[in-house]
């Protein structure tokens, strides 16, 4: 990959990690770029898991040469922010919100960015060895059908599907997000090895870190309609965060993939 190409991703991933920062904190400079009405704390907060994610697995790729590892991200990007864009322009001519319009625009360069991304790594080859663990593909299929299920009811805006309390525009936002999260792992499985799953890892943990001291401190006092949902989401959140670790951090056949050979174009 050129040097310039190379910096522009580190850059970008570096410029993620300090919107998710400030989302997390409700910074003024974050929160007065997003658009949508009615976003509480806590959808910030998950927002902000969402742009940790996609900033880790950026730089994992990036960093370690998997160049062809970051097609998948380009799919996610693509699959989010083109939906995310038509409902953005909707809701500004229909509202008259210039600031819902420009954030359209802003999803538009996105989807072209993430569309670019795919055309251009997607040919890549990526190293086979190590083989995706059995536990990690089955969890991935896990994970797909999850997310795929929930996304499906969020997009048409069933109620209660997350565990607080949203507008229905922002259900098809995050519903939309879930989606594209499944087709992120879909391309892990369509090219299956450690390589590829690697990335998904260090982004699903960083989106675990954040979430997971607010859904623990929300338990007590969360209302009863919310109660069943929010303890399965924790339950998955720990589950994927102990996946992670375990496999990066600690089983000898995985834990070294920063030093894990890379092919390169």
């Amino acid at each position: 990959m050129p040097k310039p190409a190379r910096y522009a991703l580190i850059l970008i991933g570096i410029a993620q990690l300090v919107i998710a920062l400030g989302y997390l904190f409700q910074l003024p400079f974050a929160v007065d770029l997003w658009p949508f009405q009615g976003t509480t704390p806590l959808t910030f907060i998950f927002i902000a898991s969402i742009f940790a994610a996609a900033a880790v697995s950026t730089l994992w790729a990036t960093l370690t040469g998997r160049y062809g590892v970051l097609a998948g991200i380009g799919l996610d990007y693509a699959l989010i922010l083109t939906p995310i864009a038509i409902l953005s322009f909707q809701l500004g001519a229909n509202g008259g919100n210039p600031q819902m319009t420009a954030y359209g625009i802003a999803c538009v360069f996105g989807v072209l960015f993430g569309v670019g991304l795919m055309a251009w790594t997607i040919r890549i080859p990526i190293d086979k060895t190590p083989q995706m663990p059995r536990l990690v593909r089955w969890s991935f299929v896990v994970f797909i059908i999850a997310l795929l299920m929930v996304s499906g009811q969020m997009i048409v805006k069933v109620p209660n599907v997350i565990p607080w309390t949203i507008t229905p525009d922002l259900s098809v936002v995050i519903g939309w997000m879930f989606f594209g999260a499944a087709a992120y792992f879909g391309y892990a499985l369509f090219r299956p090895s450690w390589n590829n799953s690697a990335g998904q890892l260090a982004g699903f943990l960083a989106y675990d870190a954040i979430l997971i001291v607010p859904f623990l401190n929300r338990l007590p006092t969360v209302s009863p309609e919310h109660r069943a949902g929010l303890i399965i989401y924790t339950v998955v959140v720990i589950y994927s965060g102990l996946l992670a670790i375990y496999y990066l951090f600690i089983n000898r056949g995985t834990r070294g993939w920063l030093k894990l050979p890379a092919k390169r174009s």
